[in-house]
């Protein structure tokens, strides 16, 4: 698979992941949210910072359990569920957010 953004090609897996996490953009994003039937707005865009933060300061992505924690502390106990992340984004964290914030495809994850 690949996405063409402003005629630069981008490859990712079979399953939809990014194949160079150095190319993620805003604009790869919005790509790969296309390609799993997500609108992005701003709630959305709060997930997949605080996923790219953990990313970078861990190097490696947050489980779901560690992620509520995070999400809580920063944006309350409302915006922190796995029922709130799941309404965003139908896959979940793993499976969906953390793919189109353009992070590796956690083990065991298709």
């Amino acid at each position: 698979m690949q996405l063409d953004i402003d005629g630069k090609i981008v490859a990712l897996s079979e399953a939809g992941w990014l194949e160079n996490l150095d190319e993620w953009t805003e604009e790869v994003a919005y790509g790969i949210a296309k390609n799993e039937k997500v609108e992005l707005t701003d709630e959305h865009w709060d997930i997949i910072k605080v996923a790219r933060e953990y990313f970078i300061d861990n190097s490696t992505v947050a489980e779901p359990r560690k992620f509520s924690k995070i999400m809580k502390d920063r944006f309350g106990v409302d915006r922190s569920s796995s029922k709130y992340i799941y309404a965003l984004f139908p896959y979940g964290l793993v499976k969906s957010a953390n793919k189109i914030a353009g992070l590796p495809r956690p083990k065991g994850c298709s």
